[in-house]
């Protein structure tokens, strides 16, 4: 049962009343305190009905919120709790309730390395530790991706406030095939996520030309205050990335279509989970077997992908990357050879 903001100031209002041990409340003082709390915290002047309080009341005595309050009308006028003890606020969560923190927690989560995010670390740590404590006598039935050795994140903050600020950076940057670092003048436009690793795509000063930096290569980062930012004219944020898989595209890249036969034995996973949405299925043999299509920019992710089906899978054309393919496979044989 969704419960509003409103409501729940109203739900705790008449908690407070009635653990007020030292005053008995007739259901026109609890209107009257629920009205003042509306006002005070959310500006509403206009009142509440007397009908609104009663169902809150009923509400909160039933099990829809997991309350179960013992609340008790004394003299056939005043409400109090028959437990003196009793708070909505000691209420033990409900499964729905433990379903929400849980989203929450893994949505949050999802923002570590941003520095306005840094004061609330433990805030989320407490709220986790309190669901998984609260569910510990359920096993795990859902194991989200995730790489709790992920680096590069601690350069996340300092890209973000520059994209937002536009504000260019001095760089120092060592890719996987370079033997030492070096500096760049970095215009940077867009963080992605891709497979659990961080890239930031932009621009270099001394080239004019997009790239995408991993945040696990970077050395280091500064701002550079002396170099003004060139704002994006090269490409379209939302749609760049709409014909290619990965991170790997450059400007001017063009798409291809890629046709390639699939294994009766691994179509099902083909068809059930496509490499992109341009995927469709062109012919469907009499063995079981099937010819796909795929209109994208061919890179690094695509091969990789197509490779995780090595065994049940041969590209068909372009003629040029099909012999890429068989080429880089008969390498791979060789180390078994």
């Amino acid at each position: 049962m969704p419960v509003n903001r409103n409501a729940l100031i109203r739900y705790k209002t008449i908690d407070n009343c009635l653990r007020n041990p030292y005053r008995r409340w007739t259901l026109e003082d609890l209107i009257d305190a629920c009205s003042d709390a509306l006002y005070e915290f959310e500006g509403i002047d206009k009142g509440i009905s007397r009908r609104t309080v009663q169902m809150d009341i009923q509400v909160m005595r039933s099990e829809k919120l997991g309350y179960n309050a013992p609340i008790e009308v004394y003299d056939k006028k005043y409400y109090g709790y028959s437990d003196p003890e009793y708070s909505i606020t000691n209420s033990q969560l409900t499964g729905q309730d433990l379903k929400i923190m849980s989203e929450a927690v893994s949505l949050l989560k999802q923002f570590k390395g941003f520095s306005y995010f840094s004061d609330m670390t433990d805030i989320v740590s407490r709220l986790e530790d309190r669901v998984t404590s609260a569910q510990s006598k359920s096993t795990l039935v859902i194991d989200f991706e995730k790489n709790e050795n992920a680096q590069g994140l601690e350069h996340l903050d300092s890209i973000f406030h520059a994209i937002v600020d536009r504000q260019t950076l001095s760089i120092s940057y060592q890719s996987f095939k370079a033997y030492k670092a070096y500096d760049v003048v970095f215009y940077p436009y867009l963080l992605k996520e891709y497979r659990n690793r961080w890239f930031v795509f932009g621009v270099q000063k001394k080239d004019g030309r997009i790239y995408n930096l991993a945040l696990d290569r970077i050395k280091s980062i500064k701002p550079a205050v002396d170099e003004p930012f060139v704002e994006n004219t090269l490409f379209d944020i939302a749609t760049f990335f709409d014909d290619c898989i990965g991170v790997t595209k450059n400007l001017g890249s063009k798409t291809e279509t890629i046709k390639f036969w699939v294994s009766v034995v691994d179509k099902p996973y083909i068809v059930t989970k496509p490499f992109h949405k341009s995927q469709r299925m062109v012919t469907e043999n009499e063995d079981g077997s099937a010819v796909f299509e795929l209109e994208v920019v061919i890179n690094s992710e695509l091969q990789r992908d197509l490779f995780a089906y090595s065994e049940g899978l041969r590209v068909l054309s372009p003629n040029w990357f099909s012999a890429q393919m068989k080429h880089k496979l008969q390498k791979a044989l060789d180390l078994y050879l």
